[in-house]
């Protein structure tokens, strides 16, 4: 068996950070459920969007789901309402029940979602905590180090 090294794609994973688990499942291609099919696109410096082909699928049929760093779509067909199913002479349109989960990084939240010319868009933003971003920190000289102040000195 052969061995990739992953490592420059896990630089821009694109907010996901267990992208490793995710490529060491493409190999095993009967394992991995291929419908339906999706897109991962960046839309901004902290923004990302999932895009799936649910042709056939209505709102009220799809339902997402996040729960600890994961994102569940699920679709099912509502049976019609008045019982009958249709009878096709050619069913080319996979309007199958699906399931896929996708895993997100840490302060990658959902944002919105909408169905769209048969396309579901899911909106993530990526939302850093106050206190992990990046914050300068003044060098000072030795030279000019000043003395500490000290309150509540007698004067």
């Amino acid at each position: 068996m052969r061995t990739f090294d992953l490592s420059p794609m896990l630089r821009a994973s694109v907010g996901f950070d267990r992208m490793m688990d995710l490529l060491d499942t493409v190999g095993r291609v009967d394992e991995v459920p291929a419908y339906p099919p999706y897109n991962i696109e960046k839309t901004g410096e902290n923004a990302y969007r999932i895009s799936m082909a649910v042709a056939g699928f209505a709102e009220e049929d799809l339902t997402l789901t996040v729960q600890e760093n994961a994102l569940l779509v699920e679709g099912k067909k509502v049976s019609k309402e008045n019982g009958q199913e249709p009878v096709f002479l050619h069913r080319g349109i996979a309007e199958r029940a699906f399931q896929r989960t996708f895993r997100l990084a840490d302060h990658i939240r959902v944002s919105g979602a909408v169905l769209e010319n048969g396309l579901l868009h899911i909106d993530l933003v990526r939302e850093i905590p106050e206190a992990m971003k990046p914050r300068s920190i003044e060098i000072q000289s030795s030279n000019r180090r000043s003395q500490p102040v000290l309150e509540n000195q007698a004067a």
